[in-house]
């Protein structure tokens, strides 16, 4: 959650966008924005990336991916039956 990259890339530029959001809403946003020590603006940007985090890279093989799937688990110790 914390030094989250919120700088446009190349693959995904940022856009601008207005939203209404009521005073209740604005007080809480900008309670998390004091505590976080950002504005407004960066916390509204950090819960929405949150949100909606940006696709991981895909692998560029079938093993790789399946890599990239099971690694964060521990991996997996298969025993292999010996060969004839």
């Amino acid at each position: 959650m914390f030094g989250m990259n919120l700088t446009p890339t190349e693959e995904y530029p940022m856009t601008d966008i207005t939203i209404h959001i009521d005073d209740y809403v604005q007080h809480r946003l900008n309670a998390l924005a004091t505590v976080h020590g950002r504005t407004l603006e960066e916390e509204a940007q950090d819960i929405l990336s949150e949100r909606f985090p940006k696709p991981k890279a895909r692998p560029r093989n079938l093993a790789a991916a399946i890599r990239a799937e099971f690694e964060p688990l521990g991996g997996v110790e298969l025993e292999l039956p010996p060969r004839d």
